[in-house]
């Protein structure tokens, strides 16, 4: 049975409704709150069989944990939680070549929901994160995710060496990030399998993860700044694939 959790925010609760509407368990209104935002997600709620729960500002705040709610709370059926044993059904179903992203110790709700819409947005075959030491899926990362919480597979390991090894055994390669890499990310050819590892921001990849790694590659940096937010890094490093991929 699939675990219900929290989604809150415009942007998350309408992924659910366009994506998912039949996970929609409950929706939680604001009285206080009456403009068309709110009533299309109602009138979209209605057209799915749910009828909506119309609650004081306070009572939403409640159930959003103090997050930033914008009027609507919604309970829903979270899709499963992979593991490594799901790769090669996840490789095996994919439309094209694999293409994973792999957060190293990245502890920021933030970050992790900006990584998994971005993720989602280059449409990854999955997101692979470590089950220690790394922010996990929480309401706030959903909302930051705007909905890719809830649409991109999302594989929790147990040992993220033996994960990416795992891959490599699958023909993926895999590529991490870091600063002093002699090879461009613009440089490599990512038109076959492809997992790319992220580490936190200041402490990078871990010792183990980064001997692991098939190569290393950097983002070429013109200005003052040493290096990138995680999310912003991600993106340019799997749009950088697309692009190749299709092409361009």
């Amino acid at each position: 049975m699939s675990q219900k959790v929290t989604v809150f925010g415009l942007h998350a609760v309408r992924a659910i409704l366009k994506k998912h509407p039949d996970r929609l368990v409950e929706l939680y209104v604001s009285k206080e709150r009456q403009d068309d935002s709110v009533r299309e997600i109602v009138n979209q709620c209605h057209s799915v069989g749910i009828r909506p729960q119309w609650v004081p500002k306070q009572a939403l705040e409640k159930r959003a944990e103090g997050g930033n709610h914008q009027g609507v709370v919604a309970t829903v059926h979270s899709p499963p939680t992979l593991t490594e044993h799901d790769l090669p059904e996840l490789l095996e179903e994919s439309q094209q070549a694999g293409l994973f992203l792999v957060l190293d110790g990245v502890t920021d709700p933030h970050n992790l929901g900006a990584c998994l819409r971005t993720a989602d947005a280059a449409g990854v075959t999955g997101f692979i994160v470590p089950k220690d030491k790394s922010a996990q899926i929480t309401p706030t990362v959903r909302k930051v995710a705007s909905g890719a919480a809830e649409n991109v597979p999302l594989i929790v390991v147990t040992n993220l060496a033996r994960a990416l090894r795992d891959l490599q055994e699958l023909g993926v390669w895999v590529y991490g990030t870091a600063g002093e890499a002699t090879h461009s990310v613009f440089d490599v050819d990512f038109t076959g399998a492809v997992a790319l590892v992220m580490g936190a921001e200041g402490k990078g990849m871990r010792r183990l993860t980064r001997e692991t790694c098939d190569d290393l590659v950097s983002i070429p940096l013109s200005g003052s700044v040493s290096s990138l937010n995680v999310s912003v890094a991600s993106g340019v490093c799997l749009f950088e694939v697309v692009r190749q991929r299709n092409g361009s």
